[in-house]
């Protein structure tokens, strides 16, 4: 009987110890999605404030510097023809 109590004991505990590795697994899984999920946010914002930036300065220089467009191109090329 000692035997038979000590064997439920060991498969008991064996069982434990495997649910505390999954546990664990898990834990460190969820860790690891969550640490890159953070980063991927921080580069994206880093990336968007990059290009808002760009895109501002492109409009200011647009402003200070107005191309001229393919009508006006257009136009001025028939005044010079003629």
């Amino acid at each position: 009987m000692a035997e038979f109590n000590q064997n439920i004991m060991e498969k008991a505990e064996a069982r434990f110890m495997e649910k505390q590795k999954k546990t664990a697994e898990r834990n460190q899984a969820t860790a690891e999605y969550v640490s890159e999920a953070k980063a991927r946010d921080i580069k994206t914002a880093r990336l968007r404030a990059l290009r808002l930036a760009k895109e501002e300065a492109d409009r200011a220089a647009e402003a200070l510097n107005p191309v001229a467009t393919k009508k006006k191109r257009a136009a001025v090329k028939k005044a010079g023809a003629a």
